[in-house]
C-alpha cells in the first residue's frame, strides 16, 4: 500500500499533522495502537488535560478542529494568578488588560484528540489505522516500508514518529536523546471545590514543586497537577480521601475553599527530553517523540503543535518528501525553539524549588516587581499565547 507520508502515532500532534497534510492533498496513514474513544457530555472529567495556547487554537480552526473542540466541552480562562508560598510575591495576567477575550483554553486530551479524529473525516487522503501495532520498519535509499500486525506492508517516501516520549520510531533509527531526569511527579486528579474556579489558572510555587488548578467547564471544577518529589508523590498517592482533600487545600491555601470532591488520583514521572537531531533521510520526529519538558507552564502540546505545522509547511512543494533538504528546513524551524523552553523551564523549577532565603526573597521581589510593570508582563503573555 503506498502513501506519501506515514504517521506513527494518532495522538493530538499526530492527528493535527495529518489534517495539515491533508490540506496539501498528500496521501497520509496514521497509525495508532489504541483506539480513542469519543468523550459523553456527561462523562467524568479526563485526568489529562491541555493548557491551549491562542496560536494553537487558530491551528486547529485552520483544519477545521477547534469548533468540534467547543461542542464536546473546554473552559476559556480569563485570569491566571501565581504566587509563592514562602512570602509575599504575587503576579496575575488577565486578558481583559490585553485586550483579548481569554489567556486561552483548558481542554482534556481526550476531547482534543476526538475533535481532531471527526476533523480527518473532511480530508479524503488522510486514512487513521486503529488498532493497529507496527512490528518491523525497513529503510531504503527512496522508501520506507512499515509492516504492520496485520500483515499489511506501508510504502512510504516518510515516516514521521509522533508516538510519544517512548517511541518506537525515534529508537528504532537510532536517534540520541538528551535525558534529565527531574527525580519528581505530577499528581493529577479532578476536584470540586466549594467556591467557585472563576476562569482562573491558579498555581501556587512551593519549594516541593509547583500546584496548578485549572479550570474546567463546570464553575465547580477543577483538573490540578501537583508536581512532587516521587516518593512525596507515591505517599499522597495513598492517603485516605479526606486527608488527601485537606492537605490540598492547605497547599491552594484555600483560594477556591474546601475540597468537596476528588477523583481518582495518578502520577507520572517528569524528565526532560530532547533529542539531539530531529530527522534522518526518510525519518522525522515531532511533539514528545522529538522532545518533553517540564510541565510547569503548560506548553508540551503547544510546541508539538508548533512541529506539526512547520513540518507540514517544509513539506510545501518538496519533491522528495523524505529528502533532507525539507526537512531538515523543519529542524531548523523547531530545535532552538524547543530546546530554549525546555531551558526556560527548567531553570523556573530551580529557581523556584530553591528554598535558601536569599532565593525566597529574590523570589518574592522579583514577582511583585514584575507585577508592577504592565507592559513587560504583558509582552511576556502575549509571548506565551502565540500573539
Amino acid at each position: 500500500m503506498q502513501y506519501d507520508i506515514v504517521i506513527a502515532g494518532g495522538g493530538m500532534v499526530g492527528l493535527a499533522l495529518a489534517a495539515l497534510l491533508g490540506q496539501q492533498d498528500r496521501r497520509v496513514a496514521v497509525l495508532e495502537s489504541i483506539c480513542p474513544v469519543d468523550i459523553a457530555p456527561d462523562a467524568d472529567f479526563d485526568l489529562r488535560v491541555s493548557a491551549i495556547s491562542r496560536v494553537s487554537q487558530r491551528l486547529l480552526a485552520s483544519i477545521g478542529a477547534w469548533d468540534k473542540v467547543l461542542k464536546r466541552r473546554a473552559c476559556a480562562y480569563e485570569t491566571m494568578v501565581v504566587w509563592d508560598s514562602t512570602g509575599d510575591g504575587k503576579i496575575s495576567f488577565k486578558a481583559a488588560e490585553l485586550g483579548e477575550p481569554d489567556l486561552g483554553h483548558i481542554v482534556e486530551n481526550r476531547v482534543l484528540q476526538a475533535a481532531l479524529q471527526e476533523a480527518l473525516k473532511d480530508y479524503p487522503t488522510v486514512e487513521l489505522c486503529c488498532p493497529v501495532r507496527i512490528t518491523q520498519i525497513q529503510r531504503s535509499a527512496d522508501s520506507i516500508q512499515v509492516h504492520l500486525g496485520d500483515e499489511r506492508i506501508l510504502n512510504t517516501a516518510l515516516l514521521v514518529g509522533a508516538d510519544g516520549a517512548r517511541s518506537y520510531v525515534r529508537e528504532w533509527a537510532g536517534f540520541t536523546l538528551t535525558t534529565e531526569d527531574y527525580g519528581q511527579q505530577g499528581l493529577v486528579c479532578t476536584v470540586q471545590t466549594s467556591l467557585p474556579h472563576q476562569a482562573t489558572a491558579w498555581q501556587r510555587f512551593m519549594p516541593t514543586g509547583p500546584l496548578a488548578f485549572l479550570p474546567l467547564s463546570k464553575p465547580d471544577f477543577s483538573s490540578i497537577v501537583w508536581t512532587l518529589p516521587a516518593d512525596k508523590a507515591d505517599e499522597l498517592r495513598s492517603w485516605e480521601g479526606v486527608r488527601f482533600k485537606q492537605a490540598l487545600a492547605d497547599a491552594l491555601d484555600y483560594q477556591l475553599g474546601d475540597i468537596l470532591h476528588c477523583g481518582v488520583r495518578a502520577s507520572f514521572p517528569l524528565r526532560g527530553q530532547h533529542s539531539q537531531t530531529y530527522v534522518q533521510e526518510r525519518i522525522a520526529l515531532v511533539g514528545d517523540a522529538a522532545h518533553t519538558i517540564h510541565p510547569l507552564a503548560g506548553q508540551g502540546v503547544n510546541l508539538g503543535f508548533k512541529d506539526a505545522l512547520a513540518l507540514a509547511e517544509s513539506l510545501l512543494g518538496a519533491r522528495d518528501l523524505g529528502g533532507l533538504r525539507a526537512l531538515r528546513g523543519y529542524e531548523r524551524a523547531r530545535r532552538g525553539d524547543n530546546q530554549l523552553t525546555q531551558k526556560a523551564m527548567e531553570g523556573f523549577k530551580l529557581l523556584f524549588g530553591n528554598d535558601l532565603t536569599p532565593w525566597q526573597v529574590l523570589r518574592n521581589q522579583g514577582l511583585n516587581a514584575l507585577n508592577q510593570l504592565p507592559a513587560f508582563k504583558y509582552r511576556l503573555a502575549r509571548q506565551a499565547m502565540g500573539l
